[in-house]
């Protein structure tokens, strides 16, 4: 059975900076792509950042810069490392994995999510 947990969240004040990392547990044929989505409140879960098995990476506009998408795949983790944070990055982030469980077959998987606030 997959199971995604995320770790990482906390408060922060304007500028400073978070890592979250989250851990994939179970079988997988392949990984392809890891990364992490946000949602505040009131507005829709969006694409943070991600990054796929050939190390290529995908980054909001809204990051670009401060943010950095990083996976282990000896160990199924994906990690974001966040700086410069700005009170609107403030929201729950959730961990998603693109995984072969069935050979041939990708499936999405989610974590539960972990809370990020940042006062200004």
């Amino acid at each position: 059975q997959v199971q995604l947990v995320e770790s990482g969240g906390g408060s922060v004040q304007a500028g400073g900076s978070l890592t979250l990392s989250c851990a994939a547990s179970g079988y997988f044929f392949s990984i392809n792509a890891m990364g992490w989505y946000r949602q505040a409140p009131g507005n829709q879960r969006e694409l943070v950042a991600n990054i796929f098995s050939g190390g290529r990476t995908n980054y909001a506009d809204s990051v670009k810069g401060r943010f950095t998408v990083s996976r282990d795949n000896a160990k199924n983790m994906v990690y974001l490392q966040m700086n410069s944070l700005k009170p609107e990055d403030t929201a729950v982030y959730y961990c998603k994995i693109v995984g072969e469980v069935v050979a041939g077959i990708f499936t999405d998987y989610w974590g539960k999510g972990t809370l990020v606030t940042v006062s200004s």
